[in-house]
């Protein structure tokens, strides 16, 4: 299965505005959501909420069958 990750517009800005520290524990924090232990991915044409959580991070997306949208996140480093 091949997994996409839209940043919407304010995402990339919020990004570009980290340390780099900050963006590599932003996109560690997308990956391990995307291959979470007991992680259902919606059937096709159906989509699930989810806010995830790395030690001084957290992203919020939406996901689809395949690949999810981030719709926002934070660094508190």
């Amino acid at each position: 299965m091949t997994y996409r990750v839209d940043l919407a517009f304010r995402v990339e800005e919020a990004l570009a505005g980290l340390p780099e520290e900050g963006r590599q524990e932003i996109f560690e924090t997308i990956a391990a959501a995307l291959v979470r232990q007991g992680c259902s991915w919606p059937p096709p044409g159906g989509w699930h909420g989810a806010l995830c959580w790395g030690p001084l991070s957290w992203v919020a997306f939406t996901a689809y069958c395949d690949g999810i949208e981030v719709y926002d996140l934070g660094w508190a480093g």
